[in-house]
């Protein structure tokens, strides 16, 4: 296995257990990254050494879990928050984070709900949290420390400049893997012209896209926790992670086994989603998912690209009209080798396209010949 990972350039193994995979957690940690109001107001509470017990929710479908309280319905400034946060008990804000509803609120959750929690806030906090759905977060007093309970999930804020920290070294393995996915693209364009294509140099381009896309996916989700912080990381990812997915892909699309049809394309790519990481590094599950044997052996099946990867390279040729250039010549050497006339009598091509697709197919083999001189 250490070898495999070696060969394919992955340096570390990417967490498969974030539990900002939750759709819901993500949006929870959009309301307090940076740059919110709410963070605003949590981030002035740690400095004053306070703790604070913070309930989102509808505050009329939570009013079962109140003993006593302050009714407030004043509109939600961080100001008055950190202000309410001086005082015992939970301040409740309404979904929108418009109004605070209500302050110094003793939570009753119930108590048979299973805690691992020790600290009286932040086992009320995971009790309210999964008895109701509500977000909850609880700031620590003692340790300065932000909890986030939805659900049934646990999550805990890392300091600002530690996230940025590990985001900085996510987006260099990042780029990283992107060279790496480019030399084996240019490697397979180089093979599809000449038609000496294998599929273990299809498996090997999925591998990596896949790879690159996942932790792209992994600083994402940094992104989202560090609010206004990640402006020039998001910049550099949107360099990085450009065109990843459309090669993808084609790729699959140019090799499925059976049909390219949207459905066979679309069960492939969320095969390819779902897999774990071992997963990932098994060419014969890889070779599964398009439709090959698993028994197969990829350094000795020959395949043919069906050409939408490398038309999709021409400048202004419509996804339709590369379809149908496709569906008409059957794959990438025929269409190669067509005729000006044979490309005029396809569908939608006509005079004109199919010499912008003649010369767009010369250029590009000469451009990827000398990246593949560069990269020797």
């Amino acid at each position: 296995m250490p070898d495999t990972q070696s060969a394919l350039g992955f340096t570390r193994t990417p967490s498969e257990d974030d539990p900002r995979r939750d759709p819901q957690l993500l949006v929870a940690l959009e309301q307090i990254a940076p740059g919110t109001s709410l963070r605003q107001a949590i981030d002035d509470i740690i400095r004053s050494r306070e703790g604070a017990l913070i309930v989102v929710g509808d505050p009329e479908e939570l009013k079962f879990l109140y003993s006593g309280g302050i009714r407030l319905d004043q509109p939600f400034t961080p100001q008055l928050l950190y202000e309410l946060a001086k005082m015992d008990g939970a301040i409740v804000l309404d979904e929108r984070l418009t109004k605070l509803a209500y302050a110094n609120v003793q939570l009753m959750p119930d108590p048979t709900i299973p805690s691992n929690e020790t600290g009286t806030r932040h086992r009320t906090a995971e009790r309210v949290a999964k008895q109701t759905g509500a977000l909850v977060i609880s700031i620590s007093q003692q340790r300065s420390t932000i909890s986030i309970y939805l659900g049934s999930t646990r999550y805990q804020l890392d300091a600002v400049t530690d996230v940025l920290a590990k985001t900085n070294q996510a987006l260099a393995t990042l780029d990283t893997y992107r060279q790496r996915l480019e030399q084996v693209l240019t490697r397979l364009t180089a093979l599809e012209f000449q038609n000496a294509v294998v599929l273990d140099d299809v498996l090997v381009v999925l591998q990596r896209a896949q790879m690159t896309t996942r932790i792209a996916s992994y600083i994402e989700r940094d992104c989202v926790e560090l609010g206004t912080e990640s402006r020039v990381i998001q910049m550099r990812l949107s360099e990085l992670v450009g065109g990843v997915s459309a090669a993808r892909d084609a790729v699959v699309r140019d090799y499925q086994a059976e049909s390219a049809d949207d459905a066979s394309v679309a069960a492939a790519l969320e095969g390819l989603d779902a897999l774990r990481y071992r997963d990932l590094l098994d060419l014969g599950r890889l070779a599964e998912l398009l439709g090959y044997p698993r028994e197969v052996n990829p350094l000795d099946r020959s395949v043919t690209p069906r050409g939408f990867r490398v038309l999709s390279h021409i400048p202004r040729l419509p996804v339709q009209i590369v379809k149908e250039v496709v569906d008409d010549l059957g794959n990438l050497d025929s269409i190669v080798r067509a005729s000006q006339r044979e490309l005029e009598a396809i569908a939608g091509v006509g005079a004109v396209r199919a010499r912008e697709i003649r010369e767009g197919l010369r250029r590009l083999q000469e451009h990827n010949l000398v990246d593949r001189y560069l990269q020797l």
